[in-house]
C-alpha cells in the first residue's frame, strides 16, 4: 500500500502525490506491471478525496508512467530506459556569454539615439488608438511582407521624400536589415558571391559567412566603390551605401552611379543592394536620387531602416524589390511570417500617414545640424584643432577627423580608453587591414553630450603630446 506523509505540503495535493509516485517509479520502488491501489482505497487510507487521486493518476498516465486496464485498475508502465539515465544528472551552467560592452565617460563613436529625441507622447497616443480601433486586425496574421497599411505609408513617404515610384507590394517589412539580408540571400541564391565596400560594415561579412556565401571586397576612391574593384572581385551582387558611405561618409556622384549600374547590366545575374540607412539626414540641397530610381533594368534592391530616424530598438526595416524579384519572393518565400508585430506596424503607419514622421525628421534635421556645427566649432577652436583636420560631408550622423600624429591608431585608442573615452579609428573598418588609412577617426554625434566635447578634445590633445 502506498503511504506518503502529507504534512507541510505547500503545493497542490494532487501534484505532490504525482511527484511521489513518479519518484518511486523512477527509483524502482514500484516495478513495471505492479498494480497501484484504486482511487477509492488510496483516498480512504490517506484521508483525501478521490478527485485528488484521480488528478494525480491522470497526470502520470499522460506522461506514460502508468497505464489503466478497463475494470482492472492502474498499473506501473515499463520504463526500463529510465534506468540508463543518471539519477543525479546535473547541468553545468557554464554558458560563455559575450562580454558586456564597456561603458565610457565620453563616447565619440556611439551611434545610439538620444532617448530625449524620441516622440514618446505621440507614439503612445497612436499606440492607444491602434489598440482601441484595430482590435480585429491586431489579432490577424500579418502577410509575409507586412501589413498593407504600413507598406502603403512607406511607399508614399518614398515618393514624396526620395522621388521613388514604388508599389506597396514591392516592399517587404522585416525586424531589422540583418533579417532582410538573410531573405535576400535565399532569394538571390547562395551560389552568388557578394561584394562589399572596403572599408565597410564588418557585420555584413559575419552575416554572409553564416549563410555560407562567398563575400568579397572592393576598394574605394573619393567617389565611392570602384567599378574596377567590382570587376576584379568577380562578384554577382554589390552591397553598397552610395548616398552616405559608412564609415567614410562619401556620397557617390551621378557619374559613378551610372558606371555601377552599367556594371550590373552587363550580366543577367548581377544585382545591387542599395543600403540607404540614414538618407533622411542630408543638411544642404535636395536628397540625392537613389540608384533604385535611376535603374531602368530592375537591378537595384533598395533597403532602408527606421533605426536612424526613430530608434534602433524598434527593429523595423524594409526593402524594395524590383518587380520580378517581388514576384519571385511571393512565389518562393511567402511561407515566412512577418517578423514585425501588428501593433508596431499599424502604429508606424499612423505615425507616417498623419504627418508625424515628416515633422519628426524636420525637427531632428535641425537638431543634428546644430549638434554638428557646435561639435565642429568646439574641435576647431580647441588645442586639438591645430593637430587635426575635420573631414566634412553633407549628410548622415557622423564625420571623420584626421589626426596629425606619429602614433598608431591602436595606441591612440588605448590611451583614450584609459581616460574613459572611446573614439574608433577608420582603420578598424577595413576588411583588408593592409590597405587601411591610419590616423582617421569617426566622430558620431547622434547621442553625444556636446558639453563634454571640449573635455574630450583636451584629452585627445594630451594623448598626442605624450
Amino acid at each position: 500500500m502506498l503511504t506518503y506523509s502529507f504534512e507541510n505540503v505547500k503545493e497542490p495535493l494532487y501534484e505532490y502525490i504525482y511527484k511521489c509516485i513518479k519518484s518511486d517509479i523512477i527509483a524502482g520502488n514500484l516495478k513495471a506491471g505492479e498494480k497501484l491501489p484504486s482511487k477509492r482505497t488510496f483516498a480512504r487510507n490517506n484521508g483525501i478525496s478521490t478527485i485528488t487521486i484521480q488528478n494525480a493518476y491522470d497526470q502520470l498516465m499522460s506522461e506514460g508512467y502508468i497505464f489503466s486496464l478497463p475494470k482492472k485498475g492502474y498499473y506501473v508502465a515499463n520504463i526500463d530506459i529510465m534506468s540508463k539515465i543518471p539519477k543525479e544528472a546535473r547541468i553545468a551552467l557554464d554558458i560563455q556569454l559575450p562580454e558586456e560592452k564597456i561603458s565610457y565617460d565620453i563616447d565619440l563613436s556611439n551611434n545610439a539615439i538620444n532617448p530625449d529625441n524620441f516622440p514618446f507622447s505621440i507614439w503612445a497616443k497612436l499606440s492607444r488608438e491602434t489598440i482601441s480601433n484595430r482590435k480585429k486586425e491586431l489579432m490577424e496574421a500579418s502577410p509575409t511582407g507586412g501589413k498593407f497599411e504600413v507598406r502603403a505609408a512607406i511607399a508614399e513617404h518614398l515618393r514624396s521624400f526620395r522621388g521613388m515610384l514604388v508599389d506597396p507590394n514591392q516592399i517587404v517589412i522585416g525586424a531589422g536589415t540583418e533579417y532582410l539580408y538573410g531573405l535576400l540571400i535565399q532569394l538571390l541564391g547562395k551560389d552568388k558571391s557578394y561584394c562589399i565596400e572596403n572599408p565597410g560594415y564588418k557585420k555584413l561579412v559575419q552575416i554572409y559567412k553564416q549563410y555560407n556565401v562567398e563575400c568579397k571586397f572592393s576598394d574605394m576612391d573619393d567617389k565611392g566603390i570602384t567599378v574596377d574593384g567590382l570587376c576584379q572581385s568577380k562578384a554577382e551582387v554589390a552591397h553598397i551605401t552610395p548616398n552616405h558611405h559608412f564609415p567614410t561618409g562619401i556620397t557617390m556622384p551621378a557619374s559613378r552611379r551610372y558606371e555601377v549600374l552599367a556594371w550590373a547590366n552587363e550580366k543577367n545575374n548581377r544585382y545591387i543592394i542599395e543600403d540607404d540607412y540614414d538618407s533622411e539626414f542630408r543638411y544642404s540641397g535636395k536628397p540625392i536620387p537613389t540608384l533604385f530610381s535611376m535603374d531602368v533594368c530592375e537591378k537595384v534592391i533598395y533597403m532602408n531602416t527606421f533605426s536612424k530616424s526613430l530608434t534602433p530598438t524598434m527593429r523595423i526595416s524594409y526593402m524594395v524589390l524590383p518587380v520580378h524579384l517581388a514576384n519571385k519572393f511571393y512565389a518562393q518565400l511567402s511561407f515566412y511570417s512577418c517578423t514585425v508585430s501588428n501593433f508596431e506596424q499599424y502604429t508606424l503607419a499612423a505615425f507616417i500617414n498623419k504627418g508625424y514622421f515628416e515633422k519628426h525628421i524636420n525637427r531632428m534635421r535641425l537638431y543634428y545640424t546644430r549638434q554638428r556645427r557646435q561639435l565642429m566649432e568646439t574641435i576647431i577652436k580647441s588645442k586639438l584643432g591645430k593637430k587635426c583636420e575635420v573631414i566634412e560631408n553633407d549628410s548622415g550622423l557622423h564625420f571623420l577627423i584626421k589626426l596629425h600624429t606619429h602614433l598608431s591608431d591602436q595606441e591612440i585608442a588605448n590611451r583614450l580608453k584609459k581616460k574613459g573615452i572611446q573614439m574608433k579609428a577608420l582603420s578598424e573598418y577595413y576588411l583588408e587591414p593592409a590597405k587601411s588609412k591610419p590616423h582617421y577617426f569617426i566622430i558620431n554625434y547622434s547621442n553625444i553630450d556636446v558639453d563634454k566635447v571640449a573635455e574630450a578634445c583636451e584629452a585627445i590633445d594630451s594623448v598626442l603630446n605624450k
